[in-house]
């Protein structure tokens, strides 16, 4: 099914109810360029897009638990019945025993990492590197504010085109990233920060939903060769904002190839991908900046580790891995 305004409707109803399956990337749901799959009598939908033959999903089924099994069986079907292969990425553990249970082949794929709130100080010897980059900045000139995205667009457009430039013309991602605009931009937060009023860098914000509801650290973006510590202090400020409005988390997203542990991994799962994506992780920078990532999120002491995963339905396959990565526009 196409995107319609009562269809973001009823996906984001969805997503706000159902959170059986605790996925803190939830609101990734209602990313333009998605498509959803609904079956009538059953209370949920399914989160995917299509490239070449294969069919990757987004998340488990944002469902009632009732109709979990039933709308994820119906999903299934409809992609085997046209000929394609599914493969099922950001699944949480719940959703990894239920696929499991029904023969497909799962292996943790990363892990996303959370900090509660009401826990966090940046005060101690663990932080004091990042205390001095924020303070740094902050000496730079940079000013931090909570802005609408109708009053800083074309700024935004700068940055992007600059650091996407510094990345050697790399492609936008999408799909397990969050967006900047459309029908559901009022949902999410955008901090933007500032030297000599030119702006330099922003993060935005996306809801989480579930046992572990507040904020994501979601699209982050800088000009290149600027002042240090302007990611970590338009972080820092934000934290302080959300926090002062009882806001419990902050997520940082997932990473894939990061958190890897044998013991995440459930029965049926394939050693030798398991074995892949530790290279990956140790190797792989090419593909994606794993290691980079990690060392960002870990910075700020996360107190929680959750691991995610990836579903083949049968075998896992090189192929299906890789459409992951051109549903996302890697490549």
């Amino acid at each position: 099914m196409t995107q319609s305004p009562a269809l973001l409707d009823r996906v984001l109803d969805a997503v706000r109810r159902h959170t059986v399956a605790d996925n803190p990337s939830s609101f990734l749901a209602l990313n333009k360029g998605n498509k959803f799959f609904t079956t009538p009598g059953l209370d949920g939908v399914v989160i995917y897009r299509t490239t070449g033959r294969h069919v990757v999903q987004f998340g488990g089924p944002f469902s009632a638990v009732e109709a979990y099994d039933a709308l994820l069986d119906a999903f299934a079907q409809h992609v085997r019945d046209r000929g394609h292969k599914l493969v099922a990425v950001q699944l949480q553990t719940y959703d990894a025993h239920t696929y499991a249970r029904r023969g497909f082949t799962v292996n943790q794929l990363g892990a996303s990492w959370a900090i509660h709130l009401s826990e966090f100080t940046l005060s101690g010897s663990r932080f004091m590197q990042l205390r001095n980059k924020i303070s740094r900045a902050h000496h730079n000139g940079l000013q931090i504010q909570e802005v609408a995205v109708d009053d800083v667009r074309d700024a935004l457009a700068r940055i992007d085109t600059a650091w996407l430039g510094s990345k050697g013309g790399a492609r936008p991602l999408e799909f397990l990233v969050g967006q900047i605009g459309g029908s559901v931009q009022a949902l999410r937060r955008l901090f933007v920060g500032t030297i000599d009023h030119d702006p330099v860098a922003y993060i935005s914000y996306s809801p989480v939903y579930g046992s572990r509801a507040g904020w994501m650290h979601d699209l982050s973006r800088r000009v290149p060769g600027g002042s240090p510590g302007l990611m970590e202090a338009i972080n820092a400020q934000a934290i302080e904002t959300l926090r002062s409005e009882g806001a419990n988390w902050l997520h940082f997203g997932f990473t894939p190839f990061t958190g890897l542990d044998a013991g995440h991994e459930v029965e049926g799962h394939s050693p030798a991908f398991q074995w892949l994506l530790q290279t990956l992780f140790a190797e792989g920078a090419a593909l994606y900046p794993a290691q980079t990532q990690l060392s960002y999120k870990k910075k700020w002491g996360p107190q929680e580790q959750i691991p995610e995963y990836v579903a083949f339905d049968g075998p896992a396959s090189l192929s299906s891995f890789a459409h992951i990565f051109r549903a996302c526009n890697a490549f």
